[in-house]
């Protein structure tokens, strides 16, 4: 059997992802140190490039951050951190701001004699605040970073590289402390695994909506930095909190296709295949309604009616304005025969926002030592028990700022970068039979949606939990004997990241925000995090 090629290299900081938490972070970082950015695919495919909102920041005068903090709060079910939702909300303008030097053109309209941002509202949201360019902010603001990112001397960009695990002190059994002292990953096209030493890593992964069948992620999204924290030792937090966006396309040949919230928040309503508008039965807010309310309402409607769908009806604005303020939306439902002018929108609720994840500070700082989480990845106590519309960029951008005003001082406490081990294949061969890897794929997906979806109960919890303990034995007899590949480290993460969902889920006796459970309807008084320890 002849080796893979190895090879080892060093690095100062380590960036592993490029949505917007890592290249803010990798660009306001290489004023200090150099940084290595990695990513498992091409550069710009991230969440980020997804999101199709935009960003919620205070702006107008009608506004105020008092009225942003407590629609947080509100959205985020008694288990927000308000400090850090303060500092989110009050650091967010001048974050903007840096954006819009960056080249970020916001969507404007005439105000008066002069020109003002065109503010979206969304559902959640007491104001008009959620800055957009048109309905791709996401993409708009991948560009722009991207772009600059790659001007940029002291970053080093390298796609289809693929994290596998990160290396500690305490894994080369050192004395001392634990901390970071490098990672492996995976060279996709050369199919050799590359040891890399660093001084800091920074885990800018995003999240794991790719555990359920229907998500409004991309591909990539398999909760690998949640997965590779936890292998290294760090515990996990309230990863039960798994927001599903209310509407999602249901089309068969575009299944993860999102339909912003900002329809909503222009007009639209949702109902039923009669045109009917259920929602404010179950809430008065009805289609304005928070996202873990509005999911639950139109999961309720689907099963009481057994529709395979519901629909968002936005015809009332009329052509012109739907392709003047979302006409990437406008122009995609038309291609798949769909006029939103003319006829309402079918649509069901899709795994959209991991609320939990890596217990981090504003800053980044996790439990170990080296090791930073922003973004997704990262739970700081900003979404609570349900994310606020808009507010994850807006967060990702705080996060990255406070990170590299601080990057001086932790590099200043972390010593030299050494060589790490290379690599051991031992007696790993190439997999003969991939058709495990999918088979295990696509189960862990169908019952994390059938068991762990928007409404849970207890015994649809044990069942996940019973058949996850067997897949990811599976998995980790795959691991070791066959050599890795990227289908394999994917699906090994998402696994793992099922399995702490559902016994996040099991230890939650009560329904708060996003976890809904038959068995314990009611809200406990004190509201608390779930803490999982490897």
């Amino acid at each position: 059997m002849a080796k893979r090629p190895s090879q080892e290299f060093t690095a100062e900081v380590v960036v592993v992802g490029s949505g917007i938490a890592g290249l803010s972070f990798a660009l306001k970082a290489s004023r200090h140190a150099r940084v290595l950015l990695l990513t498992k695919k091409n550069a710009a495919e991230s969440n980020t490039n997804y999101a199709q909102g935009g960003i919620a920041c205070v702006t107008s005068a009608e506004d105020s951050s008092e009225l942003h903090v407590q629609d947080t709060m509100a959205a985020g079910a008694g288990l927000c951190r308000e400090a850090v939702v303060r500092q989110v909300v009050e650091a967010g303008p001048a974050r903007v701001a840096e954006l819009v030097a960056l080249g970020v053109k916001f969507t404007a309209k005439q105000i008066g004699s002069g020109q003002g941002l065109d503010l979206g509202k969304e559902a959640g949201h007491s104001k008009r605040r959620v800055l957009h360019a048109g309905d791709i902010t996401g993409k708009e603001l991948e560009k722009a970073l991207l772009a600059a990112v790659r001007a940029s001397r002291n970053i080093e960009v390298r796609e289809d590289l693929v994290a596998i695990d990160l290396v500690t002190s305490k894994k080369l059994k050192k004395s001392g402390p634990n901390q970071v002292k490098g990672l492996y990953v995976l060279e996709s096209a050369k199919q050799r695994v590359l040891a890399i030493s660093a001084r800091m890593v920074v885990l800018a992964t995003g999240g794991c909506g790719k555990c359920y069948l229907y998500t409004t992620n991309p591909p990539i999204a398999t909760g690998d930095g949640v997965a590779i924290a936890y292998r290294a030792g760090v515990a996990i937090a309230n990863m039960e909190f798994i927001q599903f966006h209310p509407t999602c396309l249901f089309h068969p040949t575009a299944p993860t296709f999102l339909i912003s919230e900002a329809l909503r928040g222009e007009g639209g309503v949702v109902v039923d295949a009669q045109g009917k508008d259920f929602t404010k039965k179950r809430d008065a807010r009805g289609s304005l309604a928070p996202r873990d309310i509005l999911a639950r309402a139109i999961d309720e409607e689907m099963k009481e009616t057994g529709a395979p769908c519901v629909f968002l009806d936005i015809r009332s604005r009329g052509a012109d304005f739907l392709e003047k303020r979302f006409p990437a939306i406008t122009a995609t439902l038309r291609g798949l025969g769909i006029d939103p002018a003319k006829q309402s929108i079918p649509v069901v609720p899709a795994a959209h926002y991991q609320c939990g994840g890596v217990p981090a500070q504003l800053d980044g700082s996790t439990q170990l030592q080296g090791l930073l989480a922003l973004g997704e990845v990262a739970c700081t106590g900003l979404h609570g028990a349900n994310r606020l519309a808009s507010n994850s960029l807006l967060e990702a951008l705080v996060m990255a700022h406070q990170a590299a005003e601080a990057l001086p001082e932790k590099l200043a406490g972390l010593g030299k970068a050494s060589p790490i081990p290379d690599w051991k294949e031992g007696k790993a061969h190439d997999a003969d039979e991939m058709v495990v890897l999918t088979h295990n794929w696509k189960e862990i997906r169908q019952l994390m949606w059938d068991y762990v979806g928007i409404a849970r109960t207890n015994k649809r919890l044990l069942r996940a939990r019973s058949r996850l303990r067997l897949l990811l034995q599976e998995v980790q007899e795959f691991y070791w004997n066959f050599r890795v590949t990227s289908d394999l480290l994917e699906l090994r993460n998402l696994a793992l990241c099922a399995s702490l969902i559902v016994e996040s889920a099991l230890r939650r006796k009560e329904s708060r925000g996003l976890n809904a459970n038959a068995d314990y309807p009611k809200r406990k008084k004190v509201a608390k995090d779930t803490l999982i320890s490897p």
